[in-house]
């Protein structure tokens, strides 16, 4: 799961008030719990919180201001089970409180169930409209399954909420690249970059957008930003040394390349572009190497075989070469919808 959904969780304070605040009707031993457990809580100390508030929880049963601290006490312990258990439990009880829907989804979120997240995030939003992180962490949700729309719907609602987000910006952002607004995507990567120079990847999707426009330079700049500030990002790597290969240089290409399949060894498109940088600088051998296993980790894609078998040709290996070529024509059919390429690459 993404980090960013645990940093709205975070922002506690409207809770532990209201929990310190009705915690006054306690009976005195669970009140005192519920404080102890509320104060380690502000402190980080997520263990001694669970445990002061799951005393509390025995002492005074089903009371909504500790049940929901505690929900998020598991949560921040990566206790995730047992958010959910409680989480359903409490959202069962009390169908009306906005923090709970919102706790329930994050743990469906981290487990995976996104469709459950998504349906108690949306209630989230809409019992409590003015919460920012609630449409921030739906379309997180959103994001992860691909339904770019909603997703734009969810962050512009939240950007109302809290212009100066940068990280909402990002997002939204993202959101409008694989919605086919190019333009506006760049316009929030900007503003996002104004807000904070060094949010999270943000050179880097502004890199990626003017690379979907076409502009070369303007994208290897960003790259370039992107690596200084992380240069240990796989897919930024990738990404400039793709670019770079686009634009022509091959021979900048090669290290970017390298390193990115140092860093993330499954990349497929990565062995795939370094096969093609090295074949145009004539490393023939090294690039047959590269093809292949690019060939492994994405077997159904057209792409390598057509430069895998030019590559043997230039090797002086036709029997072999002649595979490809059949191995190649046989994908290519396969693929219509893109013309003939998995991955819609010009060879």
């Amino acid at each position: 799961m993404s980090g960013h959904a645990v940093r709205s969780i975070l922002n506690l304070g409207f809770l532990l008030m209201a929990a310190m605040v009705m915690g006054q009707s306690l009976p005195p031993a669970a009140d005192a719990s519920l404080r102890r457990g509320l104060q380690a809580q502000q402190q980080g100390d997520f263990t001694t919180a669970i445990r002061a508030l799951e005393e509390a929880d025995r002492l005074a049963p089903n009371q909504l201001h500790v049940q929901r601290p505690l929900l998020f006490a598991y949560l921040q312990a990566g206790r995730v089970p047992d958010a959910v258990r409680l989480g359903q439990a409490a959202a069962a009880r009390w169908p009306r409180d906005a923090e709970t829907h919102h706790g329930l989804g994050l743990a469906y979120f981290k487990t995976g169930q996104n469709e459950e997240a998504r349906a108690e995030l949306t209630a989230a939003a809409k019992l409590s409209p003015s919460n920012f992180a609630a449409y921030f962490d739906l379309a997180l949700v959103l994001l992860t399954m691909q339904d770019y729309p909603a997703a734009v719907h969810a962050l512009e609602t939240a950007i109302k909420l809290d212009p100066k987000d940068a990280l909402a910006h990002v997002l939204l952002g993202r959101a409008y690249q694989n919605t086919n607004h190019s333009q506006d995507a760049v316009q929030q990567f900007r503003t996002a970059l104004l807000l904070d120079p060094n949010v999270p990847l943000g050179h880097y999707h502004l890199g990626f957008a003017y690379e979907s426009l076409g502009e070369s330079e303007r994208a290897l700049n960003e790259y370039r930003v992107e690596i200084a500030q992380n240069p240990n990002q796989p897919e930024v790597r990738y990404r400039f040394g793709h670019c770079l290969l686009d634009a022509g240089e091959w021979q900048a290409a090669i290290p970017q390349l390298q390193r990115a399949i140092e860093l993330d060894g499954r990349n497929a498109d990565a062995y795939y572009d370094l096969g093609k940088a090295l074949l145009m600088g004539n490393q023939t051998g090294k690039a047959i190497d590269a093809l292949r296993t690019a060939i492994q980790l994405n077997p159904t894609d057209p792409s390598p075989h057509y430069l895998l078998a030019r590559a043997l040709e230039k090797s002086g290996n036709q029997v072999e070469a002649n595979d490809e070529w059949v191995r190649f024509n046989e994908l290519k059919k396969a693929h219509p919808v893109t013309g003939g390429m998995a991955t819609g690459r010009n060879q």
